[in-house]
């Protein structure tokens, strides 16, 4: 058992960011427990949750980017419908050609689709939006 001894005026602890990050990375493992972890630094666990709490919030939202398929376009309207693949391994049928269309998959079955004739401005003040969400 390891027994701190704080003397003097001051009793507050100073962690510096390295030691946060390096606890906060470890509650991050699989399997790890916040309470295990802060009683194994000698932290109490709630002040281990306010650093990742922190750190959540203090994370830089970075662009990435998205794969993207493209899908021939049929050259007669009496072909039968196409499968094709989405982002999350399911198979769903599309109808014959539509020029220019456009397919956004969001995530969590959330789905834009456009034409050639969409207003940009417009598509880009809605994924904006969507953006933030």
């Amino acid at each position: 058992m390891r027994v701190e001894v704080l003397g003097g005026l001051e009793r507050r602890r100073r962690w510096s960011q390295d030691d946060k990050a390096r606890i906060v990375e470890e509650t991050l493992a699989p399997g790890a427990k916040v309470t295990e972890v802060a009683r194994r630094n000698g932290v109490a666990a709630s002040l281990v949750f306010t650093w990742r709490r922190q750190a959540r919030t203090s994370e830089q939202v970075v662009p990435s980017f998205t794969p993207v398929q493209i899908a021939a376009v049929a050259a007669s309207a009496e072909e039968t419908p196409k499968l094709l693949p989405t982002v999350d391994g399911r198979v769903r049928s599309v109808a014959a050609a539509r020029t220019g269309l456009i397919e956004i998959d969001l995530g969590n079955r959330r789905c834009i689709r456009v034409d050639a004739h969409v207003d940009p401005e417009a598509l880009a003040r809605v994924l904006d939006v969507l953006g933030r969400r």
